[in-house]
C-alpha cells in the first residue's frame, strides 16, 4: 500500500466533538464513558477488543491558595504534590531563578518555599526535596497556568522508588503576579508566604484499551505486531491533547483494516490512562505486565500525541529512534512536502518500552513554529489548560497529522522487511563516542568496543542490501533478526541498560549506557577521583560492548544461513 487512503474528514471531525465532550481525568467515571466510545469505534472496525482495569498511583490536583501579605495570588497546585494540612504551610520565600542544580546549590532552601521561573517539573522538584525545601511556586511564562506531573518517577512507584515521591508543596502563578512576586522577594529577605493544595493521590483501578487485528493470512498466533498507542486521560477537555490523537488513531486503525489482506505483520492498538495524572502509569504497567509477549512479539511502537492542533505547521521536529528516521523522512516528505530534521526522544511521551528493546517513533508530530506567545511546549499557547478547547482544532492539520501516520504504519504493516535501517545506529553511535575518544586517551581502553560497533556497522550494511533483494520465503527471518538486534541496541541507546525496570522520569543525556564513559572522558587529567571514575567507565565499556556483540552475532548468523 505505497499509495495509503486518505482519512475521512467528517469522520475524524465525529471524533473530535465526542472527545470535546468529557473531562478525562484518569480513574473517573467520565473518563471510562468516553473508553466505551473507543472499544465500540475499534469493535466496529473489526478489531478484537478488551478493556481493561489496572491498579494505578494517580493524583488529581484540586483547590489551591498563595497568600502574600494578606493578598491572594490565583494559583494552581499539580499533580503528585503534597497536599497540606487544613490551615496551610507558612514558611520563607527564596527566589532561585530557573531552579537548575547551580541555583539550587547557590541558595540557602531548607525549610523554605522556592520561587521558580518556568512551568512546574519533576527536575526542579526532585532538587527542592533534596535540598530540603517545602514548597515551589513556579512563575508561568505568561498568564496561563499550566497543568503538570511533578513525579519523577517512571509508571507506577515501587517500593523501591516511592521515597523518590515528590515532598513538596507546588503551585503555579502567572507571569505579572510572578514578576511581583520576584520582586518583593528580592528587596525583602524575611518576606514569608502561606501556600494550601488540596491533591487527592492513591491508588485506583484506571482503564486501558487494547484492540487488535492479525494479519489476513496469519497462519499462528505468535506473528509479530506494530503498536499504535496514545493517551486517553486529559487535563480538562483535552480536545488537542490528546483527542487529536485519539480522532487520529481511530481512522487510521480504520482505514488500514479495510486492506488487512496486505498486511504482513498485525496491528495492536493501546489507549491509556494514567498518562497526564499517574506519570505514564499505564503504558510502564503494560510494559510490566505483558513484557515477555511484547519482547517476543512487537517490532515497533509508534505513539501518537496532539495531533491537528491549530497553527501546527512544523513537522521536522518529530522525534524518531535512528533507525527509523529514513522511514519518518520518507512519509513526512511524502504527505507534506516538508524535509524531516528529527531528533532523539526525550524521556516524555509514554515511551515505557525502550527497556524491553523496541524500536519507537513520534509522539507529538506537528508543532509551532517559534514566535507569538510565549509557551512552555512546541504546542499551542492552550496545552495543558482549560482552553485546550475544539475552537483550537484545525481539521486540515487533523487530517495532514493522520495522513503521516497511516502512511507510516502502512510501511511498518506491508513492506517486505521492517524498515529498520541499524546503519543509522552506528554512525549515531560512532558520532557520541567521536566525542569522548581524546578525553578517555591513557585512561580506559576503548578499542575492543569500537571493533564491535565497526563489526555491526558491516553486518548490518550487509543485511540493508540482503533485504532488497530477498525473496518471500526469507522476509520473516531477516523481520526476527532485526528484532533481535532491537533488543540488544535499543536499551543502551535509551536506557541505562536494565531491561526490566524503568528509568527515572528525569531528563536523560543522549546515551545514558555511556554515562561512565562519559563522566571519565569529562574528567580533567590530574583529578584525584579518577580511579573512581574508570570503575563505572569500565562497566559502561562493557555493558556497550557486549550488546554491539550480541546484535552483531545474530546479523552475522543470518548472513551465514543466506549464503549457504
Amino acid at each position: 500500500m505505497r499509495n495509503p487512503p486518505r482519512p475521512d474528514r467528517a469522520r475524524l471531525a465525529a471524533h473530535i466533538e465526542e472527545f470535546a465532550r468529557r473531562i478525562k481525568l484518569s480513574g473517573t467515571t467520565e473518563e471510562r464513558e468516553s473508553f466505551h466510545y473507543l472499544e465500540r469505534e475499534m469493535a466496529s472496525y473489526g478489531y478484537r477488543t478488551e478493556l481493561l482495569a489496572h491498579d494505578a498511583y494517580i493524583s488529581l490536583p484540586g483547590r489551591a491558595r498563595i497568600e502574600v501579605g494578606g493578598e491572594s495570588l490565583r494559583c494552581i497546585t499539580h499533580s503528585m504534590s503534597l497536599s497540606t494540612p487544613a490551615e496551610g504551610i507558612c514558611a520563607p520565600l527564596v527566589y532561585i531563578g530557573d531552579g537548575s542544580a547551580v541555583s539550587f546549590a547557590s541558595n540557602s532552601v531548607s525549610g523554605k518555599v522556592v520561587l521558580v521561573d518556568g512551568i512546574a517539573d519533576e527536575q526542579v522538584t526532585a532538587l527542592a526535596a533534596l535540598h530540603g525545601a517545602v514548597g515551589q511556586i513556579h512563575i508561568s511564562p505568561n498568564e496561563h497556568l499550566y497543568e503538570m506531573c511533578v513525579s519523577p518517577v517512571w509508571g507506577n512507584p515501587s517500593q523501591i522508588t516511592r521515597p523518590l515521591l515528590p515532598s513538596t508543596v507546588v503551585c503555579t502563578i502567572a507571569c505579572d503576579d510572578g514578576a511581583a512576586l520576584k520582586a518583593r522577594s528580592l528587596s525583602d529577605e524575611t518576606l514569608s508566604v502561606k501556600l494550601w493544595a488540596e491533591v487527592d493521590t492513591g491508588w485506583r483501578k484506571t482503564p486501558l484499551l487494547v484492540a487488535e487485528l492479525p494479519p489476513a493470512n496469519a497462519e499462528h498466533t505468535d506473528h509479530p505486531f506494530v503498536l499504535l498507542s496514545g493517551h486517553h486521560d486529559t487535563w480538562h477537555y483535552g480536545v488537542m491533547d490528546n483527542g487529536g490523537a485519539n480522532a487520529t488513531m481511530l481512522e487510521a486503525a480504520r482505514l488500514l483494516a479495510e486492506r488487512r489482506d496486505l498486511w504482513r505483520r498485525g496491528l495492536r492498538l493501546c489507549f491509556w490512562s494514567g498518562h497526564s495524572h499517574g506519570r505514564y502509569s499505564g503504558s510502564a504497567w503494560y510494559a510490566d505486565e505483558h513484557w515477555d509477549e511484547l519482547n517476543r512479539r512487537c517490532a515497533v511502537h509508534v505513539n501518537v500525541d496532539s495531533t491537528g492542533g491549530a497553527g501546527a505547521s512544523v513537522l521536522a521536529n518529530s522525534a524518531v529512534i535512528d533507525e527509523l528516521k529514513t522511514l519518518a523522512a520518507e512519509e513526512i516528505e511524502a504527505v507534506s512536502g516538508q524535509i524531516h530534521a528529527g531528533r532523539r526522544h526525550q524521556r516524555v511521551a509514554d515511551q515505557s518500552f525502550w527497556g524491553i528493546g523496541i524500536p519507537s517513533m513520534f509522539g507529538s508530530i506537528s508543532h509551532h513554529p517559534p514566535g507569538g506567545v510565549k509557551r512552555p511546549s512546541a504546542h499551542g499557547w492552550w496545552w495543558h489548560t482549560p482552553h485546550d478547547l475544539i475552537e483550537h482544532m484545525d481539521l486540515d492539520n487533523l487530517d495532514r497529522d493522520t495522513a503521516i501516520v497511516l502512511a507510516v504504519l502502512s510501511r511498518l504493516l506491508i513492506d517486505p522487511v521492517l524498515p529498520l535501517d541499524y546503519t543509522a545506529f552506528t554512525a549515531s553511535m560512532r558520532s557520541e563516542l567521536s566525542a569522548l575518544v581524546a578525553g578517555l586517551d591513557g585512561r580506559l581502553d576503548i578499542t575492543g568496543l569500537l571493533g564491535r560497533l565497526d563489526a555491526l556497522e558491516a553486518a548490518a550494511r550487509t543485511v540493508n542490501e540482503m533485504a532488497k533483494s530477498a525473496r518471500e520465503g526469507q522476509w520473516a527471518e531477516i523481520d526476527r533478526a532485526l528484532m533481535r538486534v532491537s533488543r540488544a541496541l535499543v536499551p543502551i541507546n535509551y536506557t541505562s541498560g536494565n531491561r526490566f525496570s524503568h528509568d527515572s522520569a528525569l531528563p536523560h543525556p543522549a546515551w545514558p549506557s555511556l554515562s561512565g564513559l562519559r563522566a571519565l572522558a569529562e574528567l580533567s587529567e590530574d583529578a584525584a577521583d579518577t580511579a573512581f571514575h574508570v570503575v563505572s567507565a569500565r562497566q559502561s565499556r562493557n555493558l556497550v560492548t557486549h550488546s554491539l556483540g550480541e546484535a552483531q552475532a545474530v546479523l552475522a548468523a543470518l548472513i551465514e544461513r543466506r549464503e549457504r
